[in-house]
């Protein structure tokens, strides 16, 4: 009789995290990435994991949600954890990483798994048989897409997402860009470019006049919150900006000893410190637009672009009404689903969902396996029982965040920070305990 062999679509954040838990567990694997056979619009390496839009994985303090999902998948053994901590440049007090380096561990670790079979196909179609888990991202379209369409009885559902453009930091005027974070906050881990009154006013017109590349099925502006094209976050007013991305609270230019009036930061993107996107500056302007409004932000007017910004649509399902806590098919309980496709938005939260998909498959192959739970007090549990209730009205993608947490049931004194780190010693605890019954089947 053949062993058990749980398959999976898709090597994104979510696909390789599911593959290295159900693996880890003693289960075979059996990993189906179509990159190079074919690649989306929004990618750009062969590698696993590849990060599409920021380098940055946001937070990673405790008292914000994504630092605490951030913590309890370190406690639980996450590989895309693992990686983003060997492959972390600064960030203030974001955890950022050096992509390629961090893509490239993932890929390899997946590679030399001897339980996970790596093949380089398209998959048009969900398995009729075994155990299968969808990670195939937001972009997940063509005959694939009609197959999940058909199979969940649902109409297209999506939004828009955006990604920032990237410069090389020796065409960074260093006499006008100054290194610090907002507040001291992590060290001098982002350039700064200040703007006085007129600066901003000119960059602001050229901005909200500038023109737009055509995208495909794009006739609103259907976009999410998070990850908002620049443009349109100016196009809701004058000041959105100053109060967004060019806040300039918390930053002294050197040459004046002033706080600017308003200003763009700048992020490093790899190890060497050698590019920089632009934090904040996610665009659907065409290419030679981006150049020419871009480059009125000072100490950029040279900028050697090694990225430009681009936009895609990002689809999901409507989980709350298809999927069960462990990312499963309510009617059809041998596939799974995992990442954005479910409508978490953000890279660990894609990560997160992964990993329970993953963890949850192999236990549904090891008869020998009694699965624990994660409760909603928990950040990991949370997000599994935002996707999966029912009672959601109008489910939109989520990020992780304190709302969607069981309350504490007791009042804390001081501010919201001292609030959420109560909340999270409470999911610290509980992950812990799970992880000391986790560890007896993990190989």
């Amino acid at each position: 009789m053949n062993e058990p062999v749980v398959t999976i679509i898709g090597a994104g954040l979510a696909g390789s995290e599911a593959a290295w838990q159900v693996a880890r567990h003693g289960v075979k694997v059996r990993l189906y990435e179509m990159k190079p056979v074919r690649k989306s619009p929004a990618h750009h390496t062969e590698q696993f994991a590849e990060l599409v839009c920021s380098n940055s994985l946001r937070s990673n303090q405790l008292e914000n949600g994504v630092g605490l999902l951030k913590e309890e998948l370190r406690i639980l053994g996450s590989l895309i954890m693992e990686s983003a901590d060997k492959a972390q440049v600064p960030a203030g007090g974001a955890l950022a990483v050096d992509r390629e380096e961090f893509s490239g561990y993932i890929t390899e670790k997946i590679k030399e798994h001897p339980l996970i079979e790596v093949v380089y196909d398209e998959i048009k179609k969900i398995p009729d048989d075994g155990i299968v888990i969808v990670a195939t991202g937001p972009l997940t379209d063509g005959d694939l897409y009609d197959d999940i369409m058909t199979k969940i009885g649902q109409k297209d559902m999506h939004f828009f997402d955006a990604a920032a453009p990237i410069v090389m930091e020796s065409s960074i005027d260093r006499s006008i860009c100054f290194a610090m974070s907002r507040y001291g906050k992590g060290g001098d881990d982002y350039l700064n470019c200040p703007m006085n009154e007129e600066e901003y006013r000119r960059f602001y017109e050229a901005l909200v006049s500038a023109e737009l590349a055509d995208v495909k099925g794009f006739d609103k502006e259907t976009v999410f919150e998070g990850c908002m094209p620049i443009e349109t976050m100016a196009k809701r007013g004058y000041d959105t900006m100053r109060f967004g991305p060019l806040k300039p609270v918390g930053l002294i230019d050197p040459r004046t000893g002033k706080e600017p009036y308003a200003c763009v930061q700048l992020r490093q993107d790899d190890r060497m410190a050698s590019i920089y996107n632009i934090v904040g500056f996610q665009t659907r302007l065409k290419f030679p637009e981006q150049k020419r409004v871009f480059s009125m932000i000072p100490g950029l007017e040279n900028a050697e672009f090694t990225r430009m910004g681009v936009m895609h649509r990002n689809t999901y399902i409507e989980s709350p009404k298809l999927l069960d806590a462990s990312y499963r098919l309510r009617e059809d309980p041998r596939v799974f689903f995992a990442g954005q496709i479910t409508g978490v938005e953000g890279y660990i939260e894609s990560t997160a969902s992964g990993y329970l998909a993953g963890y949850y498959a192999a236990s549904q192959v090891r008869e020998d396996m009694d699965p624990v739970s994660f409760s909603a007090e928990t950040m990991i549990g949370a997000m599994a029982a935002y996707i999966s209730d029912p009672n959601v009205k109008h489910f939109v993608p989520m990020n992780a965040n304190f709302g969607l947490v069981a309350p504490l049931g007791y009042k804390v004194k001081g501010k919201k920070k001292e609030k959420n780190l109560a909340y999270a010693e409470r999911a610290i605890a509980e992950v812990c305990k799970n992880k000391e019954t986790m560890e007896n089947f993990w190989k």
